[in-house]
């Protein structure tokens, strides 16, 4: 949808410009359409599994990833909600563990979801780490 706006905004300048505005908004077209699919390509590329000893977090489009997070090694869970997240009734997840480089997120939850999850979580790692 933005891509086609823009296209239309483009299309005004060509009408004004001549060829040069045209080839602006052939360009924006065909770059938001490029934007569009791989951003409906991106949302459900993020996945996340709660299994009985850990979590396995997927995602990625060209590279995929997979992590697997151990419930007893998450230190704490943070449920991060921007702006345009919370306009949405979204938020993300965040799983901190010790390893520096971690990048443990599951992002575009729903708001009450990513509480339930962060409960759980939490809940879990509590007793996994009584365990160690």
């Amino acid at each position: 949808m933005t891509a086609l706006i823009a296209a239309l905004a483009g299309s005004l300048v060509a009408a004004a410009d001549g060829w040069p505005g045209a080839v602006v908004a052939g360009g924006v077209l065909v770059a938001g359409l490029g934007l569009a699919r791989f951003v409906r390509r991106r949302v459900p590329a993020w996945a996340y599994c709660e299994r009985e000893d850990d979590l396995l977090v997927r995602r990625g489009v060209l590279f995929s990833r997979l992590s697997v997070i151990p419930y007893g090694r998450m230190q704490f869970i943070d449920v991060t909600a921007g702006p345009v997240e919370r306009s949405l009734g979204l938020a993300t997840v965040r799983m901190h563990t010790a390893a520096a480089a971690s990048d443990a997120r599951i992002p575009g939850l729903d708001a009450e979801e990513a509480a339930r999850l962060r409960d759980r979580l939490a809940e879990l790692g509590e007793a996994k780490a009584a365990g160690l």
